[in-house]
């Protein structure tokens, strides 16, 4: 038996679109949790760093739990994984709804939720790149979209149902809606197999037989971790998390210090999520048009959203920090188009699903260290701005890395050339 050639459409954008809403009822549901930290804060009377570990341990299980997403989608299919991960998901924000305790959020909306999410969203990422070669960039950026489109809806719904029913029974609606999850993975057919001649014919079974390659075994593959392009893109991941995931966690305490209204920060986020959207489209067609190579364009987006952070805080104007907002919006969206993508490149199709596996476990270090490093940072200082300092400097110390494995992978191309060329002179 073996796979199918990518069929670039056809069911494949069926395949894009139930990724889309996998990616909004994840990603987005984790972009907004911000909302949610001043009422948690306040309810249980703890310190900034202390709430934030809730984010943090959804943040982390989301990264841990993807080598093992990933094994199972080998062993059993996208589709059976992704409806697991919708069942969790939605039994983490159900049974955070009932308010057992501050620890218990940890397990609830950290752990459960954090774990479904990752469940959903690796298969979801696996089946885009599978179904799809020469549109694989744009299939992706349309997919990932989904979390921008939903972060905007989400962020005005999630603050009125806040207001309407409080904390609790806003994670309760949210598990509800989470449960859609197991739709969307229902609808994701996993490619078929195309048979061999030899395998069909039945009259010479031992002949066969001896024609007939023994089965490969799909496994989850840890020795990728020998090439030293996938460890530095790894330390890139390290580095991106911890700056990634402390913005949309300390924007909503930020503009709510300066004394804003409480409808104004939810709009800066739809406004951020709207530019996101943007960005993530553009840089998919860009990188399909293929005008410089993925990780040259990586490298530059990623500098300039590390700038872009250092750069927010230091208005206090609601304009100004729309302005930056937007912008970091729109950067942020297109590191998010490339830099899954970009793991093919590294590691080929054929490893891309252990690839993203190895490359998610890594990344939670540095999103599980980010958020409390910036709620501590916040502790001391008394002034959010730290916050959005760090995750600045974390992004561009990470453009380092990819600049790195792009030189990599360009010797390493050379090398294979002129090899190659040696031997056909040989001939």
């Amino acid at each position: 038996m073996k796979s199918r050639r990518p069929p670039d459409g056809g069911y494949g954008w069926v395949v894009v679109m139930s990724a889309f809403f996998i990616m909004g009822l994840t990603g987005a549901v984790l972009k907004n949790f911000g909302l949610f930290f001043l009422d948690i804060q306040s309810h249980f009377g703890v310190l900034t760093s202390t709430t934030s570990w809730v984010t943090s341990t959804t943040i982390a299980m989301f990264h841990l739990g993807a080598p093992l997403a990933s094994a199972l989608t080998l062993r059993f299919s996208q589709r059976v994984v992704i409806i697991v991960g919708g069942l969790l998901s939605a039994t983490g924000m159900l049974m955070a709804s009932l308010d057992l305790g501050l620890p218990c959020l940890y397990l609830t909306m950290g752990i459960l939720q954090g774990t479904g999410i990752c469940f959903a969203w690796i298969p979801a990422n696996s089946m885009v790149s599978h179904y799809f070669v020469r549109w694989r960039p744009i299939a992706y950026a349309i997919a990932s979209s989904g979390e921008c489109v939903f972060a905007v809806l989400f962020s005005p719904f999630f603050q009125w149902l806040i207001e309407r029913y409080g904390w609790q029974g806003s994670l309760l609606i949210i598990g509800g809606l989470q449960l859609n999850l197991c739709v969307c993975g229902a609808l994701m057919r996993p490619l078929p197999t195309v048979q061999s001649p030899i395998q069909e014919t039945k009259d010479n079974l031992e002949g066969d037989a001896a024609v007939l390659p023994p089965k490969r075994k799909v496994i989850f593959q840890f020795s990728l971790m020998r090439k030293p392009e996938l460890l530095f893109y790894i330390l890139f991941a390290i580095f991106a998390a911890a700056g990634f995931f402390i913005p949309p966690l300390f924007l909503v305490p930020f503009a709510n210090s300066l004394g804003m209204d409480q409808y104004w920060p939810a709009l800066i986020l739809s406004v951020l999520a709207s530019a996101d959207l943007v960005g993530r489209l553009l840089c998919g067609w860009i990188a399909n048009m293929r005008l410089l190579r993925n990780l040259q364009l990586l490298t530059m987006v990623a500098t300039l959203l590390g700038v872009v952070l250092l750069l927010l805080p230091v208005s206090h104007n609601f304009w100004v920090i729309l302005v930056f907002a937007s912008l970091y919006g729109f950067l942020f969206g297109c590191v998010v188009a490339i830099h899954v993508t970009s793991i093919v490149d590294i590691v080929t199709l054929e490893g891309f699903d252990s690839g993203l596996g190895l490359f998610m476990l890594f990344r939670s270090i540095g999103g599980f260290i980010g958020p409390p490093a910036a709620g501590w940072l916040v502790d001391q200082t008394n002034d959010y701005s730290a916050a959005f300092y760090l995750s600045g400097l974390c992004l561009i110390s990470s453009a380092v890395f990819v600049v790195v494995v792009d030189r990599l992978i360009q010797r390493r191309k050379s090398v294979e050339a002129s090899s190659s060329g040696d031997h056909a002179g040989q001939l």
